[in-house]
């Protein structure tokens, strides 16, 4: 199907960018143009449509979903139809799914994989008390926002247990890495399939790899039926005995032996992941979120630092700093007019506005280097506003930036904390003649390059000392903008950057 990219849907959603694609719909990236809001645009595959069975399993999923309203589900806004394609209005979620969570970082930390684990759990009970089953829970449908917050999406083949269902009898629907054994064999599931494949996404966010591969989807559906999980402590020792059992629970072929509902699935993550924090003493990303949603018999068990709700540990700060409180003030006020962390004299484009940025923000970028490092006591001086002083890369031989491994190049970001949607973005180089590209990433970039955190909203040549280069964000939020340099000036063995000025659309 070909991209409708700029299409309008009833004269009120524009589709932005294409986001998603599968077998019966496309996603896109749209704008609410009435209530001037971005949100995102399921659209059914015209072919599909014809079919009636697809059709109202289509207008199902928006039925099903419409009904729930849950902090960790995805929601359901409106839904209609264009020109002989139906759509489905949900609410936009920026961030990334789990499943390209797992592919960056490997193993997620353990009290993380348990929150997500937990998070999913109270969505699938909110769904199952609606009497409606997932039959797709795998981390591909599961996005996880900008605060690290987990939502399920995409119930296409959501079921209900109220009414007759579409499928006929013995065919499986889902994804076989993820697939219980009774829907893979074929039989009626209800909630406690949705429980099975919840496991195996735990046992992936833990080992960082599904349980099973094959040959075919045939064969990983039929180890699920006859094999047995592999012991997640054997591929990860330090998993707790207590998280395992639970996870093999979740995990049971025997429906008798398996978890009976979600909310019994909640529980026992909700201890595991109390005395994971206990014995750690610590808690990482989005557990420390969960943690406090724990309930009160279960936060009992955590240390002190972690089980004290915010105002009672704000209270006890302030009374700990309270001779420091008016100093820390003032050297913040500070701070923000000193070079660097202002608008400096650099004038924006029309209709946008300089970006104040800490003088702290910029920071070197080597990542196909041997050190890593491209002279990081210099980054700080690409954004402090000053003329006479510079950023400068290290110096390479025959004018050819000179690398052990990978493409060439080295670079310099700015983190414009929290995020900026950046439209233009000027450089000031001493050095002109070099070409470079532009990239934006939203999260804490690696040193992996290339690396899928970045994403290309510019390229160029820098060709006078004073440029702006427009960027194509797609109208998304990035915390960090990177120049990449691919190419040194003629006949100069390094590049300077006296300064570096982001600007974004006027408030």
């Amino acid at each position: 199907m070909s991209t409708l990219v700029g299409m309008c849907l009833n004269d009120r959603y524009r589709l932005d960018a294409q986001i998603g694609a599968g077998g019966m719909s496309t996603v896109y990236r749209a704008f609410d143009m009435t209530l001037e809001r971005r949100v995102a645009v399921k659209l059914m595959h015209r072919e599909i449509a014809s079919d009636s069975d697809q059709l109202e399993r289509f207008r199902r999923e928006a039925r099903s979903v419409a009904q729930l309203s849950h902090p960790h589900i995805v929601g359901v806004i409106d839904a209609g139809e264009e020109d002989g394609r139906p759509y489905i209005v949900l609410e936009y979620v920026e961030g990334e799914t789990l499943k390209e969570r797992i592919r960056r970082m490997g193993r997620l930390p353990i009290d993380e994989a348990i929150a997500y684990a937990i998070e999913i759990a109270r969505a699938l009970g909110a769904a199952h008390a609606g009497a409606i089953v997932h039959r797709d829970i795998k981390p591909q449908n599961v996005l996880v926002d900008e605060e690290g917050s987990a939502k399920v999406t995409d119930f296409g083949i959501a079921r209900s247990l109220e009414e007759d269902g579409l499928t006929a009898d013995g065919r499986v629907l889902g994804t076989t890495d993820y697939v219980s054994p009774e829907q893979a064999l074929g039989h009626d599931v209800d909630g406690q399939s949705d429980i099975y494949s919840l496991g195996v996404v735990l046992y992936e966010m833990l080992s960082g790899d599904v349980p099973f591969h094959g040959e075919n989807q045939v064969a990983v559906a039929m180890k699920h039926v006859r094999e047995d999980i592999p012991d997640v402590q054997v591929v990860r020792p330090e998993v707790s005995a207590r998280l395992a059992a639970v996870l093999d629970r979740m995990t049971e072929k025997d429906l008798a032996q398996r978890h009976p509902d979600a909310a019994s699935v909640e529980l026992d993550l909700e201890d595991a992941l109390a005395a994971e924090a206990s014995r750690t003493g610590t808690a990482t990303g989005e557990a420390t979120a969960v943690l406090r949603t724990l309930p009160a018999q279960t936060r009992r068990r955590l240390p002190l630092r972690l089980r004290l709700r915010i105002p009672v540990l704000l209270l006890i700060l302030m009374v700990a700093v309270a001779g420091t409180v008016l100093y820390l003030l003032l050297d913040q006020a500070a701070e923000r007019t000193q070079k660097g962390t202002g608008t400096g004299v650099v004038k924006a484009p029309p209709g946008e506005q300089i970006v104040s940025v800490k003088r702290t923000s910029a920071d070197d970028y080597d990542p196909l280097g041997d050190d890593k490092e491209e002279h990081p006591e210099q980054a700080p001086l690409a954004v402090d506003q000053d003329s006479d002083t510079q950023w400068t890369t290290e110096n390479y031989l025959n004018n050819r930036l000179n690398k052990p491994s990978g493409e060439p190049g080295v670079g310099l970001y700015v983190d414009a904390a929290p995020s900026v949607n950046a439209r233009s973005l000027e450089i000031q180089t001493p050095t002109p003649g070099w070409s470079m590209e532009i990239y934006g990433a939203r999260s804490k970039p690696s040193e992996d390059w290339p690396s899928d955190v970045w994403t290309r909203l510019g390229r160029g040549a820098v060709a006078k000392g004073k440029q702006s280069f427009k960027l194509d964000t797609g109208n998304r939020n990035y915390r960090y903008y990177l120049v990449w340099i691919t190419a040194l000036p003629p006949d100069e063995d390094q590049v300077a950057i006296t300064q570096l000025t982001l600007s974004a659309p006027k408030e």
